[in-house]
């Protein structure tokens, strides 16, 4: 066993780290390419056009189930080249009806590992999001005991960081940001001075997969959450 660090700060993501959360929104695409069955383009290339309309959408509007909604139906409209019907817009509204109300499923061991975690370090979480969504999200999963405090942002980027580690006062060098996103937790995290745990999520969001450095000694690889305590 690897001798643990002495106590430090830890930074945890939410979606996709702490539960599951892009499996959700995957399977609502694949019910969207089949209800949409395009006479000429394949589920790849729509597929395409919607990581696309994802990708900008995101921009404009942040992130969350409503943008996501949002971006189906401009996908729907641009491939139809004409605006949704009324009819078409209730059956978009029945497909990401799923994503409303859904049961927090935690990944497994994450409860007991905060568990252990929380008697040794301080405990932080940062999630991005719409506000409301991810605060119901946060309530239903029964952690924000572990945490001194729950951040949600609009945007996980190198600013985000540099001021979360202001706000708590802290050395940078003896933080850690724990998720499963190259874009979002990885890079703009170390970019900012912190160390980081990649935990990958093979359900992560195509947007979020980014290049990570493979001679980085500070971001740490984990296969499991569980896996975090060799090393804290």
């Amino acid at each position: 066993m690897r001798q643990r660090r002495e106590a430090t700060v830890l930074i945890f993501d939410a979606d996709d780290t702490l539960w599951e959360n892009n499996v959700l929104f995957e399977r609502v695409i694949d019910d969207f390419l089949a209800w949409l069955d395009h006479p000429t383009l394949d589920r790849t290339e729509i597929r395409a056009v919607l990581d696309d309309i994802e990708r900008a959408n995101a921009v404009a509007h942040g992130y969350g189930s409503k943008v996501f909604l949002r971006s189906l139906g401009d996908c729907l409209e641009r491939l139809r080249e004409r605006p949704a019907t009324e009819r078409e817009r209730r059956e978009l509204d029945e497909l990401a009806a799923a994503l409303v109300g859904h049961t927090v499923e935690l990944m497994p061991g994450v409860a007991e590992t905060l568990d252990d975690l929380a008697t040794r370090h301080e405990l932080l979480l940062l999630t991005k999001g719409e506000r409301e969504e991810q605060q119901r999200k946060l309530d239903a999963s029964g952690l924000l005991r572990h945490f001194r405090a729950a951040h949600i942002v609009r945007e996980k980027d190198v600013d985000t960081y540099r001021w979360l580690v202001a706000e708590h006062g802290f050395d940078p060098a003896d933080g850690w940001m724990i998720g499963n996103s190259p874009r979002s937790d990885i890079l703009p995290a170390r970019a900012a001075g912190l160390n980081a745990v990649f935990i990958p999520n093979e359900n992560t969001w195509v947007l979020e997969h980014d290049e990570l450095d493979p001679t980085d000694t500070g971001v740490v690889r984990l296969a499991a959450f569980p896996d975090l305590l060799r090393h804290f």
